[in-house]
């Protein structure tokens, strides 16, 4: 029987570039081989796509660009090729892709203009598609479709670019109405890039004059303290979320070229929570999943504060999937380990392509 073709996408021009190689060498490494012929295509730092034809480990270690074999490669749009088309020494040939897996994260990657590439050229993926991928990206939408689900976040204001010519008045007229700490954040951004916490009005106006450099509109939310708690949600008809786990990093600032800050390594499975605690914030999890129209698998972040308020903090629909990851070692916990995942991801969204078109 012949292999199923798959393409992992990996690198990117976005912050996360290296978090990406990781979790691309990774999924390389534990692919079933039996089942699966792997296709590699890097992009680089500078937006250049490269089929690679080496080894996982220079993707590891980012020294994959500089194998002497790689070639310009881009993903087809017209639905006839459904591959990738290679160019070297000016002449063009098509492999044919049955699957991708896209381990992009952040900007150009993760915000949907990737997926909508490959709804173009007819390809099935792993994940979210266009609109879920660039809803969660962005704050705003976020937060908005999640108010309307009456799915509680921190309390939130958006800043957009019409407003810097009068940005004194927007920042007092936030901190007269949510007070201090704040947290300001570009509304399109990965992980933690651009985003800071302001304690007073001086550090408001530079941390949100720094996140605007980075984005055309800016997040501001009340800071939220509390435990930091975990779902990994997964399926597509009836979508459904692992047990909750809980991350203890304190004093930890987020780093994502540093993967001790970026890790499962602080994360315990199952948070000790009591069982109908446990069960309302899986619930909550698969409901945020439906409600913003995501799809295959993602990251759902929680705040649960003292009081006993849950407060969604953020949807990711491009997680890391190292093994020591967060959603691998929530899917772990199921008994699911990571060739297992990796086959299960794939296999469904041929499936679920399927029945689409």
């Amino acid at each position: 029987m012949a292999k199923i073709k798959a393409a992992v996408i990996f690198g990117g021009v976005s912050r996360e570039h290296e978090l990406s190689l990781a979790s691309a060498a990774e999924v390389i490494r534990n692919i079933p081989e039996d089942k699966y012929e792997v296709i590699c295509i890097g992009i680089t730092k500078k937006g250049r796509w490269l089929y690679y034809p080496g080894d996982p480990d220079a993707i590891a270690d980012g020294s994959w660009d500089s194998n002497p074999d790689c070639t310009s490669a881009i993903i087809s749009p017209d639905p006839l090729h459904r591959g990738i088309i290679t160019i070297e020494n000016g002449e063009t040939s098509i492999k044919k892709i049955d699957v991708v897996f896209p381990l992009l994260q952040g900007k150009r990657g993760a915000d949907g203009t990737l997926q909508g590439l490959l709804d173009m050229s007819g390809i099935p993926y792993a994940g979210c598609g266009l609109l879920a991928a660039a809803s969660c990206m962005d704050k705003s939408h976020t937060h908005m479709v999640l108010d309307d689900y009456g799915i509680e976040t921190a309390e939130w204001k958006l800043l957009t670019q019409r407003e810097l010519n009068d940005i004194d008045k927007c920042c007092n007229d936030i901190a007269g109405e949510m007070g201090f700490p704040l947290v300001v954040k570009p509304a399109n951004s990965g992980s933690s890039v651009g985003v800071n916490i302001a304690e007073n009005m001086e550090q408001l106006e530079t941390a949100v004059k720094i996140a605007f450099s980075t984005d055309n509109k800016v997040v501001v939310e009340k800071y939220i303290k509390g435990r930091k708690l975990e779902a990994a949600v997964y399926g597509y008809d009836v979508p459904v979320s692992s047990y909750i786990g809980e991350i203890f990093s304190e004093g930890k600032v987020y780093d994502p070229s540093d993967f001790s800050t970026s890790s499962g390594d602080d994360l315990k499975i199952p948070a000790d929570l009591p069982a109908e605690t446990q069960a309302m914030i899986r619930e909550t999890a698969v409901k945020a999943f439906k409600a913003l129209g995501c799809k295959g698998f993602a990251r759902v972040d929680f705040f649960l504060t003292d009081d006993g308020r849950l407060l969604l903090n953020k949807i990711g629909t491009a997680p890391g999937m190292r093994r020591k990851s967060v959603y691998p070692k929530l899917m772990e916990n199921l008994g699911m380990e990571l060739p297992e995942l990796i086959d299960m991801l794939l296999e469904s969204a041929i499936e679920n392509a399927e029945r689409m078109y």
